[in-house]
């Protein structure tokens, strides 16, 4: 298929995207450093030597008037920054970069030809496409996290090198389809890196320990969020896809974290919720209401406690329960306190600015403060860590850095949305879930800083 340049093979394109995921093979006899500098070498390469190595074969024609082709170089860059967040653990980075190199690649291959059905979300993506990413990304991220697997000291349980990059494949193949323009060398891999990550600390003794427990949990926990989940749609203030997310996530909640984590969820919550109303008449006006008059579908549940979630598992499945909690309480309140900030701005805020450069913007824009919202966003976010408290779900000592960290989180959403949102490489649901993510891991930092 011609895309507009005589020389120009997309098919070409893909198969070298799955070769180069074998010099994945190299890992366990290279050093974490050597690694990084042939990764490196290889950024340098794409950008300076790709070209006149290959001529226009491989750069799309759109990259023929880039200084520098971002697919091309974006590949590289990925395997690199996964070996500098993943130093000792080769496998993590061999499985996520078999997830992109052969998962994404076949997945492209696979949509050409048979990606007649598109996701009703993101009518570039095929079903096919998807499916295929979940199934051979998945094989070959379990081949080469398993190839790896020898030099890892103490090695990890089989069960994770074979199964968890099967698990992660389904969720990198899930994030693909997600509607911005960030690319899919970076959505991928990082995405299936996190999850094999937060895997690597799953205790088999644990797992089969709340295996153990959980129909007694199921009976308390699926009938209460059915309910609260079907109260939140007759309410209006979640769509049938946001109430089956909530659910389900409510439901991880209670299990792994219990009531107390359960209450602190419905508490931030209903606190985002009661918000979006607040000053409803000016935003319909301003054009800044929430969508669907204010319900929240799938994509909001997720992104704003998707990292909750996972952390509350962790929570019940790895010996670091405590920081885990920790990460779960900043993650729903840095959701929450950024949805309070943003509403009361919306609503009363009298003077509304961008970060950088410094300057006056209307109210609504991505990434815009105000000095009510900013106030407002504190103040709920010091409640709703006060809450957490309160319930013992963390410890005392642990409110200041779960405050702090929420606010970290809404600063570089701020930056992140001005910077990235108004030309549709991030969206609104992907900002929250860097949010809730950046606040849980400065939570957890400044409050292991402080111990």
């Amino acid at each position: 298929m011609n895309t507009g340049s005589p020389q120009y093979s997309e098919t070409l394109r893909q198969w070298v995207h799955i070769a180069f995921g074998a010099v994945a093979l190299l890992l366990p006899f290279l050093h974490w450093y050597q690694a990084a500098t042939l990764a490196a070498a290889a950024v340098i390469v794409n950008i300076r030597l790709l070209k006149t190595i290959a001529g226009d074969r491989l750069h799309r024609p759109i990259e023929l008037q880039q200084a520098v082709p971002a697919g091309l170089v974006l590949y590289p860059t990925s395997i690199l920054l996964m070996l500098l967040l993943f130093p000792g653990r080769p496998d993590i980075v061999a499985g996520a970069w078999g997830i992109l190199a052969v998962g994404d690649g076949a997945a492209t291959l696979a949509g050409r030809r048979y990606g007649v059905r598109k996701w009703p979300w993101n009518r570039q993506k095929s079903v096919a496409g998807t499916v295929v990413l979940a199934l051979a990304g998945g094989l070959a991220g379990s081949f080469l996290c398993w190839w790896c697997r020898g030099v890892i000291v103490p090695p990890p349980y089989l069960w994770f090198s074979l199964g968890a990059p099967m698990a992660a494949a389904v969720v990198a193949a899930a994030v693909e389809t997600v509607p911005i323009r960030l690319d899919d060398n970076l959505s991928v891999p990082l995405s299936a890196a996190a999850v094999l990550w937060a895997a690597s600390f799953v205790s088999e003794d644990l797992a089969a320990e709340l295996v153990a427990g959980l129909p007694e949990a199921l009976i308390v926990a699926l009938p209460i969020n059915a309910l609260v989940a079907g109260a939140g749609f007759a309410a209006r203030t979640v769509s049938v896809s946001g109430a089956l997310a909530g659910a389900s996530i409510g439901t991880v909640i209670y299990v792994c974290a219990g009531w107390q984590g359960w209450l602190l969820l419905l508490a931030c919550f209903l606190c985002a919720s009661a918000t979006s109303r607040i000053g409803l008449r000016r935003k319909t006006l301003l054009g800044i209401a929430e969508e669907r008059g204010g319900r929240r579908g799938v994509g909001n549940a997720l992104a704003n406690t998707g990292i909750a979630a996972a952390a509350a598992a962790l929570a019940a499945l790895s010996s670091g329960s405590a920081a885990a909690l920790i990460a779960m309480t900043a993650a729903l309140v840095a959701g929450a306190s950024d949805t309070v900030a943003s509403e009361i701005g919306k609503a009363w805020g009298t003077r509304t600015w961008a970060i950088l450069p410094p300057r006056p913007v209307r109210p609504g824009t991505p990434g815009a403060m105000s000095i009510e919202g900013t106030a407002a966003g504190l103040v709920s976010a010091a409640a709703l860590a006060g809450l957490a408290v309160w319930l013992s779900v963390v410890p005392g000592s642990a409110m200041m850095p779960i405050v702090i960290g929420s606010t970290i989180g809404a600063l570089a959403e701020s930056l992140l949305a001005a910077t990235f949102e108004p030309s549709g490489i991030l969206n609104n649901d992907a900002l929250n879930l860097i949010n809730t993510a950046i606040a849980a891991y400065a939570a957890v930092s400044i409050a292991g800083g402080l111990a």
